[in-house]
């Protein structure tokens, strides 16, 4: 049986810094990845544009050069194939973990590939860079998984004079919105809050503010969706007092763009202790969990609280983690 020093799971740019830290260190590592490279980014709306500059993306010392001052998604992905072909990262694709076992002084990590391929890999470290796209916050009413309503967002042009209801008072949900609304479709947004999120970024907040207060596109906030039908959202609408109605909103489409969380389920089989807003436990130093060995970098480390890590900050953890693991190696 062979047992890397490290397998690193997840190739975003969090994974990827760890395994080109891995390589310089001289570890046997291998990165096991359930998509595509960056998955994440990969299945961002075609149109893109990052909130972030160029140089806060960059990993390995690879400079990340760009004409604009905020880069796209396609600039991104370029860049991240670059990396990998500089170091020559060792990846395997279309290869989901299933589970991830302690196995006396080593981890066993139970993978199934795209073509159905069963297997068990070993390491003595793991390094969990799962991310949270692959999980929405789901919002747990009827109809929630009718064929018509979906989590994810990628372009406008299927929605063109469709009624399209968008659920969400974030980023995703503002950016969706307009271009859904330039796109010829009929846009009803809703959201919980009185107003839209703060962290918008600055140049879509003013636009879908005007947007809506011009009528473009309609807005209902401190509204909860309490049922989906095949033709319409109904919300609830506080009255006064504890007073409250239901609002039929007509929809041929649902985007439920209402955030998404890392993949709390197989972190707790593998025994890693979670809060109730799915938060791991973990050192901040070192990035290693309850579970000795069993290491968290990027998202992975947000549970349901995913604000505050992005790939500007997420992007040095794996890093420090292989800092930590080598370290341990040598005193062997």
């Amino acid at each position: 049986m062979s047992v890397r020093d490290l397998l690193i799971v997840g190739a975003g740019p969090s994974g990827l810094s760890a395994a080109i830290a891995a390589k310089q260190r001289d570890l046997d590592y291998q990165v096991i990845e359930q998509g595509v490279l960056v998955n994440s980014i990969y299945r961002f709306p075609p149109q893109m544009v990052f909130f972030t500059t160029p140089e806060l993306l960059e990993i390995g010392g690879l400079p990340f050069v760009s004409p604009y001052e905020k880069p796209t998604r396609a600039e991104a992905l370029n860049y991240y194939r670059k990396v990998v072909e500089k170091y020559d990262l060792q990846i395997s694709y279309g290869e989901t973990v299933l589970a991830v076992h302690r196995e006396d002084d080593a981890f066993a990590l139970e993978t199934r590939t795209s073509r159905g391929v069963q297997r068990a890999r070993h390491a003595r470290n793991v390094l969990m860079a799962i991310g949270y796209y692959d999980h929405p916050n789901l919002i747990g009413v009827p109809g929630e998984d009718l064929p018509h309503v979906h989590h994810y967002y990628s372009e406008p042009h299927a929605y063109f004079r469709r009624r399209v209801v968008i659920v969400g008072g974030g980023n995703s949900a503002a950016e969706a919105s307009l271009e859904c609304f330039r796109a010829g479709a009929r846009v009803t947004l809703v959201h919980r809050g009185p107003e839209l999120k703060g962290s918008i970024k600055y140049w879509v907040k003013p636009d879908i503010e005007n947007r809506i207060k011009e009528g473009s596109v309609a807005a209902r906030f401190n509204r909860c969706v309490t049922e989906i039908t095949p033709t319409s959202v109904v919300v609830r609408t506080a009255g006064p007092g504890n007073d409250s109605r239901n609002e039929e909103l007509p929809a041929d489409a649902v985007l439920l763009l209402t955030g998404y969380r890392s993949d709390s389920n197989l972190l707790s089989a593998a025994g890693v202790r979670l809060n109730e807003r799915c938060v791991p436990t973990l050192n901040p130093e070192t990035f290693e969990t309850n579970v000795p060995g069993l290491f968290l970098a990027g998202g992975a480390v947000t549970g349901m609280d995913t604000s505050n890590i992005f790939i500007e900050n997420g992007r040095f953890h794996g890093e420090k983690i292989v800092q930590v693991i080598a370290e341990r190696i040598d005193r062997l």
